[in-house]
């Protein structure tokens, strides 16, 4: 066996916290997945038509994203790169029908299943994977980007198109979310905390279909190798109250009202 992966310098009490049910989206199962592995796939969360008018609605913004980094010397800022891969960040900003989307039935009853009665939007972002060259995309935690407490939050990867093997599809690595946040270190493609962890697992998921993981859960994606675009849009829910704490132990909270707005207050949702 090799050296166990070492925990965040920020995380020094960490405890996994179970949510039990009774549950108003999940399954027994899923839950249980949830718990023990760190994801679990929501099949067909969404129906064709859903997905349609959330794709025609992310595409333009992606397009200028696109266009901007194009106008870039190197066509990259940071780990973002026109001909590779994308990030359309903070969309429910300028999206009225987006902003509707993340607040929906679907994700207020994953919220309340994961995290608990009071819980805020906390990042949504579309990342379109271009083909490419094959090449190593770093392991991460979402919680080593940047350091929330409470650590464990929902991410929901939502396929908008068929996300396989062959075009890019998550790989996690299940159990690893129970220790809290990892150590990351930067690489020239963004943060990372393990290097080939065994029992890394594929996750392909039909279009509409929801990749359901912690924040803590280390992730990658494979490189796209067809001559499609993979798109998936990424939604984050945290508890109401939860804090970003920088490196020096400073913080600051997560509510910023414009994009990390309310969608759950005692169980209940936020008009």
């Amino acid at each position: 066996m090799g050296t166990p992966p070492e925990r965040h310098a920020l995380n020094t009490r960490f405890t996994w916290r179970s949510r039990g049910g009774p549950y108003r989206r999940v399954t027994a199962a899923q839950a249980r997945a949830w718990d023990e592995d760190g994801f679990f796939v929501l099949e067909d969360a969404f129906d064709a038509a859903t997905l349609a008018a959330v794709v025609a609605e992310i595409d333009p913004f992606e397009a200028r994203v696109t266009e901007f980094l194009r106008g870039r010397p190197d066509g990259r800022l940071f780990i973002a790169d026109a001909e590779a891969i994308t990030f359309s960040v903070h969309l429910v900003v300028h999206s009225a029908l987006l902003r509707a989307f993340c607040a929906g039935p679907v994700f207020r009853d994953l919220a309340h299943d994961l995290v608990g009665p009071d819980v805020r939007l906390y990042w949504d972002q579309a990342v379109y994977k271009k083909p490419e060259k094959s090449r190593r995309f770093p392991w991460h935690q979402d919680n080593g980007y940047t350091y929330v407490e409470p650590q464990q939050y929902l991410t929901c990867w939502i396929a908008l198109t068929d996300a396989t093997v062959e075009n890019g599809c998550p790989w996690v690595a299940p159990g690893l979310h129970r220790g809290g946040t990892l150590r990351h270190w930067m690489t020239d493609l963004g943060w990372e905390c393990l290097h080939d962890p065994p029992g890394a697992t594929p996750v392909p998921a039909r279009a509409g279909s929801i990749v359901v993981f912690s924040s803590l859960t280390p992730h990658t994606t494979g490189p796209n190798l067809t001559p499609h675009v993979r798109k998936a849009y990424i939604v984050q829910f945290a508890p109401d109250g939860a804090r970003i704490v920088r490196d020096d132990g400073t913080s600051e909270p997560a509510n910023a009202p414009d994009r990390q707005f309310q969608v759950l207050r005692s169980g209940e949702p936020v008009g």
